[in-house]
């Protein structure tokens, strides 16, 4: 049995429903083509240079090494004051992590002596 009026019955929509209605479908193919672009044609993007942690080019070795031995000293005090407060094999483990610092600060110290030779 077919009626003659559907139910509901078909609104013919405005003017200006249609205009929205065109505008969504638009921005959903934009949407849409961009997602696509994203994982199928992705541009190759420049890595962008970390300013964070940067050391500035024109600095001179002897300051480089300078600075090191004066990290490494500190590394090597933080490591001696907490593997005092170990004991145990985390003490052991504290005090090998302090070697390998101090093992360390000699190299850059004996580097930072040929650099600028005290005599």
């Amino acid at each position: 049995m077919n009626k003659p009026v559907p139910d509901p019955p078909l609104e013919s929509p405005t003017p200006l429903e249609e205009a929205m209605r065109a505008e969504d479908l638009a921005r959903n193919r934009e949407a849409i083509k961009r997602a696509l672009d994203y994982y199928l044609c992705p541009n190759p993007s420049k890595p962008r240079p970390s300013t964070m942690y940067m050391v500035t080019p024109n600095v001179d070795t002897e300051s480089l090494l300078a600075n090191a031995c004066e990290s490494l000293a500190s590394a090597n005090t933080i490591a001696s004051n907490f593997a005092n407060e170990l004991s145990g094999p985390q003490r052991s483990t504290a005090l090998g992590i302090q070697q390998i610092i101090m093992l360390a600060e000699l190299a850059v110290n004996r580097a930072l002596d040929r650099v600028d030779p005290q005599t």
